[in-house]
């Protein structure tokens, strides 16, 4: 289905501004929509001035459809819409007293002109289905009303606001809660969802004919309140503003539309939404993320402290190879650690493993003999990968390093490790170190080695569901390390 700017693009001659301002009007027109109890069809002038293209439709929510098959993208040429060439000539709403019939259903059409300062730049045909018309009851009529005067300004281009949108999550919709006020401020109409709303927050009785900006302020204390401005602008319906209000009892998104259809302030549309669930929930959850960032940051700690018992121990032993098992035991820990450190500073349970990977390469090159004569360089990117991955990556990108430093550079002699990571278009990640050491006995055997380090390495990447690959470097003398999964 093309889209507002193509079309504009392909078959208008619209400038930027003009599709913007279409853009803004389709961000609010469900709202026109809801009060029409009609569907809205936006047509675009060709720029042959051969008939109109259809850019947009809405659908109401609060009554059945008149258009039962989507007409976006669709032409109709000039003079089969009379309605629409009138509305763009004229520069007013027109109307017709027949309704026209579709799919055996009677349709009354009206066609509403999009004013852009001096210039009509579209057109909205309004279609109301007509079948099962009934007496209207109060709502209906404030419904209606409220939609005429938004209309009128339509077509006198000052509305939609700018800068106001209401095609966000939260934005309340007319269903959710409506009122109407009078240039004064006062409440004329209340639909039952709104008042169900202002009885969550605590109020006893009807909110008719009651200023609706002082009503609210003896609901929620002084140290709750937003800036008076606010109180005043909003719930006075005198700037189009949205704002959220609440008590301990209750949350509202409230938003104000002031209604001028000739220019003057005849009154506001005040649509209310209860977000006290909501908000319920979204305080859950930045409670549970900070526990389990908690979580993460003590178990760093005890990490921490576990890696400096065991090397107060390595320490105390007089044992060469008992002392090297625990300084191994010490950058194992350490590589878990610095997992957990990442996970205590992020909101999500993912980690962007580059940083991750820049630690562990500080690490393994601060514990190593070589006094920097031997460089750990990364390139390419891990990018974010879960904690289930992240942990065992750590783990195996640490024996990797590790070995790297221990036993390809003997007698410390300088040299470059280097650690390559990408990830392709599905997501599979491959990682590559090699280095430009002493390279691999001739006897190795990675099935057969009896290495601690390598038997970690092939579990945790078997775990993984990935492959493992040691062998010497295909570009000169060395080592190449790789591994690959697709977590």
């Amino acid at each position: 289905m093309p889209s507002l700017p193509e079309l504009a693009r392909d078959h208008t001659d619209l400038t930027e501004g003009d599709v913007a301002w279409l853009a803004l009007l389709q961000a609010d027109w469900q709202i026109i929509a809801d009060l029409s109890f009609a569907d809205l069809v936006l047509w675009l002038p060709d720029r042959a001035g051969t008939g109109y293209w259809a850019a947009g439709q809405m659908r109401p929510t609060t009554g059945p459809t008149a258009l039962v098959d989507d007409v976006v993208g669709s032409f109709v040429g000039q003079g089969r819409r009379p309605l629409l060439d009138a509305a763009l000539r004229e520069g007013r709403i027109a109307r017709d007293g027949d309704p026209e019939w579709r799919d055996d259903v009677p349709v009354r059409v009206e066609a509403i002109p999009v004013r852009r300062g001096d210039r009509v730049i579209a057109v909205v045909a309004r279609n109301t289905n007509l079948q099962g018309v009934r007496t209207p009851s109060r709502l209906e009529i404030s419904y209606l009303q409220t939609a005429s005067e938004l209309t009128q300004m339509i077509a006198h281009g000052t509305f939609p606001y700018p800068g106001q949108r209401s095609d966000h999550v939260d934005s309340p919709r007319v269903g959710d809660g409506y009122i109407r006020l009078d240039a004064t401020g006062k409440v004329t109409y209340a639909s039952p969802n709104a008042l169900s709303v202002y009885r969550r927050l605590g109020l006893s009785t009807d909110l008719t004919d009651q200023d609706l900006a002082a009503v609210t302020r003896a609901l929620i204390p002084p140290d709750q309140r937003p800036d008076e401005e606010t109180i005043s602008a909003v719930l006075g319906a005198r700037m189009p503003r949205d704002s959220e209000i609440g008590n301990g009892e209750a949350t509202v998104i409230v938003r104000a539309i002031p209604l001028r259809p000739t220019g003057k302030l005849t009154g506001g549309l005040i649509l209310l939404r209860d977000v006290t669930e909501l908000r319920s929930r979204d305080r859950e959850l930045v409670t549970k993320d900070a526990t389990i960032r908690e979580i993460h940051h003590r178990v760093k700690n005890n990490l921490q402290t576990v890696a400096a018992l065991l090397r107060l121990q390595a320490r105390r032993i007089e044992s060469v190879s008992g002392r090297e098992a625990l300084e191994e035991a010490v950058r194992r820990v350490g590589a878990i650690a610095v997992v957990h450190e990442t996970l205590s500073l992020s909101y999500t349970e993912a980690v962007e493993f580059d940083t991750v990977a820049d630690q562990l390469i500080g690490l393994v090159s601060e514990v190593g003999a070589h006094e920097g004569s031997v460089v750990i360089r990364r390139t390419g990117s891990f990018g974010t990968l879960s904690s289930d991955t992240a942990t065992p990556l750590a783990m195996v990108l640490t024996e990797v390093l590790q070995n790297a430093m221990e036993h390809g550079y003997p007698d410390g002699r300088p040299g470059c490790v280097e650690v390559h990571a990408a990830k392709d278009a599905s997501g599979a990640l491959a990682v590559k170190v090699t280095d430009d050491g002493i390279g691999l006995p001739a006897s190795f055997d990675p099935e057969g080695t009896k290495s601690l380090g390598l038997s970690i390495m092939q579990t945790l990447v078997a775990e993984l569901g990935g492959t493992l690959e040691i062998g010497p470097r295909s570009d000169g003398e060395g080592t190449a390390v790789e591994f690959a999964f697709s977590r």
